[in-house]
């Protein structure tokens, strides 16, 4: 394998409009509408040329979000920047930034459409 094994996520949601404010808010970023038949789906921020994966968020007749068992970590600068705007937009804490040793830190929160998700930084 010569690239990161993760090329892109898609995030469930039953809200869009709910879920987009949430993590515009969060990430202080704009998603952009992608045309895709029998979904809607907003896309974040992507570079084709860097490293690292994009996603984005799907509402999809049949698919409920929350109580899956995937896990997409965000990366950050300080993840207990990004985890201090999560209540304020909508979700819920579930761990508070902690030590991963070598490895960093995370902070493990609840958007709001119920769906966990990660915050990573080095710092």
């Amino acid at each position: 394998m010569t690239n990161n094994p993760v090329g892109w996520f898609e995030i469930y949601v039953q809200d869009i409009a709910r879920a987009k404010r949430f993590y515009e808010s969060v990430f202080q970023v704009k998603l952009e509408k992608l045309s895709s038949p029998g979904m809607e789906m907003w896309s974040f921020p992507m570079a084709m040329d860097r490293m690292g994966a994009s996603g984005a968020l799907v509402k999809m007749e049949g698919v409920r979000s929350g109580g899956n068992s995937t896990l997409v970590y965000f990366s950050c600068a300080d993840c207990a920047i990004e985890a201090g705007r999560v209540a304020a937009s909508g979700g819920k804490i579930k761990s508070e930034k902690m030590s991963i040793g070598q490895y960093g830190f995370i902070a493990l929160v609840f958007d709001s459409e119920g769906n966990i998700i990660g915050l990573h930084s080095m710092k």
